[in-house]
């Protein structure tokens, strides 16, 4: 299926975000145009539009249909130029680093990435307001609003009233383990008994293994997990063989972490040697079905009218359904009786978990025991009015509660269904849990971002929000289609397929390690983010003049050994506070940003203000700016 074809996407593709942005209009099936010269890429940002070819007398003509801006900065923000500032800026590099107890950036393009998903997102529902009636011209957004999405929860949760507590990580380190014959892997359970009798079966001691569950189960909110040294020795002295089969029968979930090599010797991850779409989609019902009448909506509010019931868990969906939510559609939860479990989890806003209202805040709830018929039917009784239905149970469980696609689909033929799932059906009938850091192990992403010979993925959920917009952005598309047809369609996509947007470069044009975001292999890594006299100060050193800039500015040879040289312009930043090094490095013509380490002042500084709304905590706004 190809939702834009007969559109032209035309893009210079210069940002890393309008890269990806301008790729995944033509996986929907928009043709690849002729970038714009002189409007598509500048300094500030890049400029994506859509045309439709048509004819003018006897020539073809392309007919502008919609623009899209992918700014750096947020509208009224400051300053910041590419993905190093905007990750400094936006509490990215503090969250991510937090199992290490000191800011760090992640050494892929996150922010970017995002932002090019979030920008088809706009996209898309901008031609869907468009075949509802709505005469939308433009969208923008901006990868400082989007890094501040991925962290939403975190941030919501700094800044709520009741105080968050965030372990001590030193000498406590948490996952990934080893094991004795040098096998890095994950490890995963949703619940202690395959946790105690893991550990118990591995003879760790009895007091680390209680104490260690609420840690370890607590990664996701918290992206910190410190754990008893004993843990990691219980592993160390056993091989992996005998690993795997202690988890087999404790039933614990492992996932060894792959390399990049091996992650592209799988049978999804390339297809003639590029990497296919992050969504599969398929239609069904008849096509022509007429669309019931309605209003167009505002272009404010581009699905205004449209109706959304998430049966999700967790990240993944609700925040796909949260996107949506933002665009303007009415969202309906499925909750179980007595509602969420993560409504009640610290801290509290009034009697709701502040994390839980960052990705439901906008949502309504409908209760339902989906183990009874009863509930099940009161699913399908909600689904007949609806437009989407988006869920993202464990494998086999829409079949087993007779919720699949083709149940619903005979409910409401022009239903949009989505399932975000953890792997799709690349690791067959029976996968391991599919979460955030299992994903992150067999995707190759933890090795990706490897450094100092160790994997480190993050404890952050990078691929469980980008799982989560990746999935919007696939359910945006088959509405689209939707629209154009008058089919409904099925959409699924899944943590894994989420990971390959993180790696087309990596998966399609392998080179050696080399400094994040760098585009030349032999510059020294020098980003940072590095302590100064007050605080922390992130650099942007992404090519030889940049490079050649900063070691004038400091005083140092270019020329020195890497690490040699990452050493001094540490110890020359420690002179100064990070506010007057900015200055510094921008008169000498090198970007820098502070490193914003306390969440509770990103709703009053100048680069994220315009992006935030305290309410009883911090929430991010919607993301998109729309005109007509």
């Amino acid at each position: 299926m190809a939702p834009l074809a007969g559109l032209t996407a035309h893009g210079a593709g210069r940002s890393p975000a309008g890269r990806v942005a301008l790729r995944h209009l033509i996986d929907l099936g928009a043709t690849p145009g002729a970038a714009r010269a002189g409007r598509n890429a500048s300094a500030d940002g890049e400029l994506v539009t859509v045309t439709r070819s048509g004819t003018q007398q006897t020539a073809r003509v392309e007919q502008p249909l919609l623009c899209c801006r992918i700014d750096w900065a947020c509208s009224g923000g400051a300053p910041l130029v590419d993905e190093t500032t905007v990750q400094a800026a936006t509490g990215l590099m503090a969250v991510h680093g937090r199992n290490r107890g000191t800011p760090r950036r992640i050494p892929v393009d996150y922010a970017s990435t995002c932002a090019g998903v979030i920008a088809v997102q706009g996209v898309l529902a901008a031609l869907v307001a468009r075949e509802r009636g709505a005469a939308v011209t433009s969208v923008g957004t901006s990868v400082t609003h989007a890094a501040l999405l991925t962290i939403s929860q975190y941030l919501a949760a700094g800044t709520a009233q009741e105080e968050e507590h965030l372990p001590a990580v030193e000498g406590r380190p948490g996952p990934p383990f080893r094991s004795r014959d040098g096998v890095w892997f994950e490890i995963e359970a949703l619940d202690a008994v395959p946790w105690r009798a893991f550990w118990t079966a591995l003879g760790a001691p009895v007091k680390d293994i209680s104490q260690g569950w609420p840690s370890f189960m607590h990664r996701y909110p918290k992206a910190v997990s410190p754990l008893a040294p004993s843990l990691h020795e219980a592993v160390s002295v056993v091989d992996f063989e005998r690993i795997l089969g202690v988890a087999e029968a404790s039933g614990m979930s492992v996932c060894r972490i792959r390399t990049m090599a091996e992650r592209r010797a799988d049978r999804d991850a390339l297809r003639a040697g590029r990497v296919p779409p992050p969504w599969r989609f398929r239609p069904f019902g008849d096509p022509g079905r007429p669309a019931p009448p309605g209003t167009a909506p505002h272009p404010d509010q581009p699905l205004a009218g449209l109706t959304v019931i998430e049966a999700g868990r967790r990240v993944q969906a609700p925040l796909a359904a949260h996107m949506l939510a933002l665009l303007g559609a009415r969202v309906i939860r499925i909750e179980p009786p007595g509602g969420d479990p993560l409504r009640g989890m610290p801290p509290m806003i009034d009697d709701c978990s502040a994390r839980f209202l960052a990705l439901n805040r906008t949502k309504e709830a409908e209760i339902a025991d989906l183990k009874t018929p009863a509930g099940r039917q009161t699913v399908r009784e909600l689904v007949r009015e609806a437009d989407v239905f988006l869920h993202n149970w464990a494998p086999g469980k829409a079949a087993a509660f007779e919720l699949d696609a083709p149940e619903l689909a005979a409910v409401n033929p022009r239903l949009v269904y989505g399932y975000a799932s953890g792997w799709g059906d690349a690791l067959g009938e029976r996968p391991p849990l599919g979460t955030d850091f299992m994903a992150q192990a067999h995707s190759g992403l933890a090795d990706l971002m490897a450094d100092g010979g160790r994997p480190r993925p993050s404890l952050m959920t990078l691929l469980d929000v980008l799982g989560g917009l990746v999935a919007a952005e696939g359910l945006l598309a088959a509405l689209v289609a939707r629209e154009r047809t008058g089919r409904g369609q099925r959409m699924d996509s899944s943590l894994l397929s989420a990971s390959t947007v993180l790696q087309y470069q990596a998966l399609e044009r392998p080179l050696r390690r080399h400094a994040p975001g760098c585009g030349n292999t032999g510059l020294p890594a020098l980003e940072g983010p590095y302590p100064t006299a007050d605080g922390w100060l992130a650099v942007s050193a992404g090519s030889t003049t940049a490079v050649g800039r900063l070691c004038r500015e400091l005083g140092l040879d270019p020329a020195a050994p890497a690490e040699l040289l990452r050493q001094e312009v540490a110890a020359r930043l420690l002179d100064r506070p990070a506010a007057e090094w900015v200055g510094r490095l921008a008169a000498a013509r090198v970007s820098a940003a502070v490193v914003a380490t306390d969440l509770t002042r990103l709703d009053t500084a100048p680069a994220t203000a315009h992006a935030l709304t305290h309410d009883g905590c911090t929430f991010v706004n919607s993301p998109w700016r729309f005109g007509a």
